[in-house]
């Protein structure tokens, strides 16, 4: 049916001929099949190298322009809606963190946590199991112990370092470490290692004590 195949090709490409997305005019002759859909572009521009783009390629990213706005725009209110609540006499916050170094940013985000709270007073811990224990590890790094192979990827160490020297305790489950083969001796500084049946007694020893408890879990 040639004569419906044309009405489409003149429908998708807006003309008689051409790679979708073109016009063809008499001026410019629709490319044969095996011909590029557009002259290569000049690839450096400001001294960047950039990709040759098609001309429907061309089309589609200038189609919807974007970014659409400017990096440092403002796009959230800056509200608290809840008081920056300070600790009262006596008062303890506790963590449990049951998540994977780098593959579960809460374990990141918990210690970030728990070093706010510390700074607001409260007495403040964190308790690693499970895959958690590979948190505290001070042997991550690439090539060799301490170098990141990628941004951030201390930022785990760094923020258990900094909680650890403004008072928090950080507890690590020796089990926890034991599931993966790592060692004791490769814990971070100030980590306090613990006997894998103190998960369950150091729950009910901080609820005793009247702790906000807050428990982050990930597989």
């Amino acid at each position: 049916m040639p004569g419906f195949w044309a009405k489409v090709r003149l429908k998708v490409t807006g003309g008689t001929g051409g790679e979708p997305g073109t016009v063809a005019t008499d001026a410019a002759p629709a490319p044969s099949e095996n011909a590029p859909a557009t002259a290569p572009r000049d690839s450096k521009e400001n001294g960047m190298t950039t990709a040759e783009l098609s001309d429907i390629e061309q089309k589609s990213l200038e189609e919807i322009p974007h970014p659409s706005l400017p990096e440092g725009s403002s796009i959230y209110g800056g509200t608290k809606v809840f008081p920056d609540l300070q600790a009262e006499s006596g008062e303890t916050y506790f963590t449990l963190v049951h998540g994977i170094a780098h593959e579960s940013s809460v374990s990141f985000v918990a210690v970030l946590q728990a070093t706010r709270a510390l700074r607001k007073g409260f007495e403040t811990a964190i308790y690693f199991y499970g895959p958690g224990s590979l948190n505290c590890l001070a042997t991550r790094g690439f090539p060799t112990t301490g170098s990141s192979a990628f941004p951030g990827e201390h930022n785990i160490n760094d923020q258990l370092k900094t909680f650890i020297a403004e008072g928090g305790k950080a507890y690590c489950c020796r089990f926890g470490l034991s599931l993966h083969g790592a060692r004791e001796e490769d814990l971070i500084e100030g980590v306090i290692p613990t006997h894998p049946l103190d998960v369950q007694d150091a729950l009910i020893y901080y609820a005793r004590k009247g702790a906000i408890i807050n428990s982050t879990y990930q597989l």
